[in-house]
Order: C-alpha cells, then sequence, then structure tokens
C-alpha cells in the first residue's frame, strides 16, 4: 500500500486548506447574513417567484405608481366589492359603456337626472298617458289652438255650454225697392250662434251684402243681419230674410 504521506507536500497541504474554508465560510456567511445585506443586485433574474412571497407580503405602499395595468388584472377579478366609494366617476366611463340592460330596477330615480335630460325624443311614443299627468299639468297656454273640437266635448259639456236654443228668422218686405236690410233678433238673455240668409222673387237680379251677426251696444251677438240691392234690370217684387240659431250661455 502506498504511503499517503509521500504525495502530501506544502502546495497540496495549502489547497486543502484553502478549500476547506472556503467550503465552511461559505456555509457560515449563508447562515449568518445581517438584515438588508441581501442587495437587488445579488438576487438574479427570476429569483423571487410567487411561492417565495409571503401571503401578504406584497402591501399597497410596495407597488410602484402605474406598476398595475389593464394587462396585469385578471377578468373579472375587480368587482363592485373591490371599488373604493367615489372611485367610478363620470370621468372613468366610457360613452356607451353603461347600457339600460345593465341597470337594475329602480336605479335612475328623479334625483339623478340633470336638468332637462329627458327632452321629447327621448320619451316613446304614447309613454305619457293621462295616469302620468298631475293634477293642473295641462293649462290653457298648453293646448293648441284648435285642439279642443266639438268631437272631443261629450254631450253634457256642450249642453251647460248652449243651453235653450232657439231658431229665429225675419223676412224683410216684398216691393220693388233697390236695397233692403233685415235682422233677425234673438230672444232677450239669448245670444246668436249661427246664421244666414235667402233671397226670394229675384233671378240674378239682386246681390247679396251682408250676411253676418248683428251686434249691440255691448258687442253682444243679439241677432243676425241680411242685406241685398238690385243688379243691373230693376227687379220686380223681391225680398231677403236672415235666420238666427241663439241660445243662452
Amino acid at each position: 500500500m502506498t504511503d499517503p504521506r509521500k504525495h502530501l507536500t506544502p502546495a497540496n497541504a495549502i489547497s486543502f486548506v484553502a478549500l476547506f474554508v472556503a467550503l465552511s465560510g461559505g456555509a457560515f456567511a449563508a447562515s449568518n447574513l445581517s438584515k438588508k445585506s441581501v442587495k437587488t443586485q445579488h438576487l438574479g433574474n427570476g429569483a423571487v417567484t410567487t411561492k417565495k412571497l409571503r401571503n401578504g407580503a406584497v402591501t399597497t405602499p410596495k407597488l410602484r405608481n402605474l406598476a398595475v395595468t389593464a394587462a396585469k388584472i385578471r377578468n373579472s377579478s375587480v368587482n363592485s366589492a373591490k371599488l373604493r366609494n367615489g372611485a367610478v366617476v363620470q370621468g372613468k366611463i366610457a360613452n356607451g359603456a353603461v347600457r339600460s340592460t345593465a341597470l337594475g330596477g329602480g336605479v335612475v330615480t328623479t334625483a339623478k337626472l340633470k336638468n332637462s335630460a329627458v327632452t321629447e325624443a327621448k320619451l316613446a311614443g304614447s309613454s305619457v298617458g293621462n295616469a302620468k299627468l298631475g293634477s293642473d299639468s295641462v293649462s290653457t297656454g298648453k293646448v293648441q289652438d284648435g285642439a279642443i273640437s266639438a268631437a272631443k266635448l261629450n254631450a253634457g259639456l256642450l249642453a251647460q255650454l248652449v243651453a235653450n236654443v232657439s231658431f229665429e228668422s225675419k223676412e224683410s218686405a216684398s216691393d220693388a225697392d233697390d236695397s233692403k236690410t233685415v235682422t233677425a233678433e234673438c230672444p232677450e238673455g239669448k245670444q246668436v250662434t249661427g246664421g244666414g240668409s235667402k233671397l226670394h222673387g229675384v233671378s240674378g237680379k239682386v246681390a247679396l251684402d251682408e250676411s253676418a251677426p248683428a251686434l249691440n251696444s255691448e258687442s253682444k251677438r243679439t241677432g243676425w243681419t241680411a242685406a241685398a240691392h238690385e243688379v243691373g234690370a230693376e227687379a220686380e217684387s223681391w225680398s231677403v230674410e236672415a235666420f238666427a240659431v241663439c241660445a243662452e250661455f
């Protein structure tokens, strides 16, 4: 058997000592690191993996500004419970982002509507029915001229507006005078609601001059006046008649 001492030279001894110190010193250094002694430059790429992070180790102050981008957020990870009160302001909502199908019942209340937000173009056809109109909401100024016709008035209201209707007529004298005027007067307490006129005993020789309500000094329509005159050749005996429809108001 070869004696190992024959191979032990000073150079070999120094090499063995250096190797021992390096190995034992490294182990000692790895187990006795002081706080903050491992710097960023000491970490290799990919050295800190998800498994190396302690639960709760990455807190808000540890995140750099703008570090969490949209691409870093998992789908559906940000729900309503994760949003801070007042976090979603108007400037953060894209045009068309909020659809009617995404709104819950009763979400859009009167207080949520901006003044003048609901315009005529926003109202669906027939959306405002009688039940939606408040008391005294349709005033005189809101009714278009001519909008309320006779067909819109019930018989009871018409009876209240016009009562005790009568038909009156009066004919002028039948002679050869050049012109004639006659008025069909309404009875006391009534006013004329309509009327007309008629020529008698002529054939193209008399022209009608007037057929209109007769007014008294108080500008009340008290009857209907008809007037006519001869045209061209002298007419023989003729007359003009006035008709008046009178009623109490």
